[in-house]
């Protein structure tokens, strides 16, 4: 899978290949229940078919569009986007994180979506993407409608040729465990809506069910399903604050299967059912 990104990138930073249009994400404001919405920059590269996708420009207008082959958005930190599930469609991922880039190969084929494999490669060393993720900031705070300014189109291809540099560089790692820890933590703190399973991520990151379990009680000494159950109920109790959902509909949206899974562990973390923590959160409320 990593001679699929390299090939990719190469062909679109060499300009074998162009970039047809390139969008930019800006807003943290109101996003939709099923938006990706994390502390990092992130990249959406469409590689093969159509996405419809939503987003919030500077301003905080929702832009919906139909992304083809080749188009780019770009998310900056804290702010979301969500992609609508409809045509069959193969993207590719970048979240720039901390310590590590991550790059997700994912496809959906109308009905699923289908996982072909994560590459993660540590930032450590020269910071020339952070400095190019600071410029591309800086420009977002100047309010400037991005999608016509030459600028921030090459930082954009500054960035992905970065991203194609460190592909090529092996960089040693203090520790191999720990940076694949934190690639899944990673992955899981991003996609914790879906449908993610133990064979799920060991497929996704080439690894086997039992190391992947050995991993989290090693590296993060906690249970592979407890951290996930502990995500998935920090994004419920944002609902049950925000949203007039009901209970269902909030374990659905925060990835449980079973609403009463969600019940039985919720009040077992908190020792109140849902309804009870909506009901003593908006009372706290009202006396202020």
């Amino acid at each position: 899978m990593t001679k699929i990104i390299n090939e990719k990138l190469a062909k679109l930073v060499n300009n074998q290949e162009s970039i047809n249009h390139i969008y930019f994400a800006n807003s943290n404001a109101c996003p939709p229940l099923l938006a990706y919405q994390v502390n990092f920059p992130r990249i959406e590269i469409i590689l093969e078919g159509k996405q419809q996708m939503q987003w919030a420009d500077n301003n905080g207008k929702i832009i919906e569009k139909i992304l083809s082959t080749n188009d780019l958005l770009y998310i900056s930190p804290q702010s979301w986007n969500n992609p609508i599930w409809t045509t069959p469609v193969t993207s590719l991922s970048i979240l720039f994180g901390k310590q590590q880039i991550g790059m997700s190969l994912l496809h959906w084929d109308g009905t699923q979506l289908i996982p072909h494999g994560q590459v993660n490669k540590s930032r450590r060393g020269p910071r020339v993407g952070t400095f190019i993720i600071q410029a591309l900031t800086e420009l977002n705070w100047q309010n400037q409608p991005q999608e016509q300014n030459q600028t921030a189109y090459f930082l954009i291809q500054s960035l992905l040729s970065n991203t194609l540099d460190l592909l090529n560089v092996e960089i040693e790692t203090s520790s191999k465990t720990t940076s694949l820890f934190e690639a899944i933590r990673q992955y899981i703190d991003t996609h914790f809506r879906e449908n993610i399973t133990r064979d799920f991520l060991a497929n996704m990151f080439y690894i086997s069910p039992n190391y992947l379990s050995h991993l989290f009680q090693s590296e993060g000494k906690i249970g592979l399903n407890e951290y996930l159950n502990h995500i998935r109920l920090e994004y419920a109790k944002s609902l049950l604050k925000d949203y007039d959902l009901n209970i269902k509909e909030i374990a659905l949206v925060s990835g449980f299967k079973d609403s009463n899974y969600f019940c039985r562990i919720f009040k077992k973390k908190t020792e109140r059912t849902p309804t009870e923590y909506r009901r003593q959160y908006h009372s706290k409320l009202m006396c202020k």
